[in-house]
């Protein structure tokens, strides 16, 4: 299991913690957001997600500064998306984290420009949206695309099938324990 060193745990929030960023972490922040409201008859959906690259957490850019850093730091690299999701219904709980490997092409200084002058980026972890203007510098990725755009749907799918089914106790999103 890859543990990060976390900037920021949450693209949500930009204040720096200091926390291994392993799929047990994750797992945490989604269970916590999902414990909000609980109840026999209630599904409460938490989710987290972190794009990772060098073993650091790139949340929110606070400026255009930031934000031509982090794209300059993800030109013609890879790197990972990661969503911890937790499903809850009364005390039973679904939980599984989510990756999925994003390729960006090599970024021109006016490429760069260019997107930063957007402001798409401003709200997003990592300074992209995959489903916006900086889809035409991503030509391959690893994984679920609804990951990257924000919650992966799949997985969701899976694990509130998991949780409907009375013979299957808590566990992962696969039904395993």
């Amino acid at each position: 299991m890859e543990a990060y060193t976390a900037a920021d745990l949450s693209a949500d929030r930009n204040e720096p913690i200091n926390l291994p960023l392993t799929n047990e972490t994750l797992s945490a922040v989604a269970d916590f957001k999902a414990k909000f409201r609980t109840g026999d008859n209630v599904v409460t959906l938490g989710a987290d997600t972190a794009v990772v690259i060098d073993g650091v957490i790139l949340g929110k850019p606070v400026d255009d500064t930031e934000a031509e850093a982090m794209l300059r730091q993800l030109s013609g690299r890879t790197h990972e998306v990661l969503t911890g999701i937790s499903l809850r219904r009364g005390d039973r709980e679904v939980a599984r984290v989510e990756r999925t490997r994003v390729t960006f092409t090599t970024l021109s200084n006016q490429d760069i420009q260019w997107h930063v002058l957007s402001q798409e980026g401003m709200d997003k972890a990592g300074g992209y949206a995959i489903q916006g203007l900086a889809s035409r510098f991503i030509p391959r990725i690893d994984g679920s695309y609804s990951n990257v755009v924000g919650l992966p749907v799949t997985a969701v799918a899976a694990a509130l099938a998991v949780l409907a089914n009375p013979l299957n106790g808590s566990g992962d999103a696969d039904g395993n324990p």
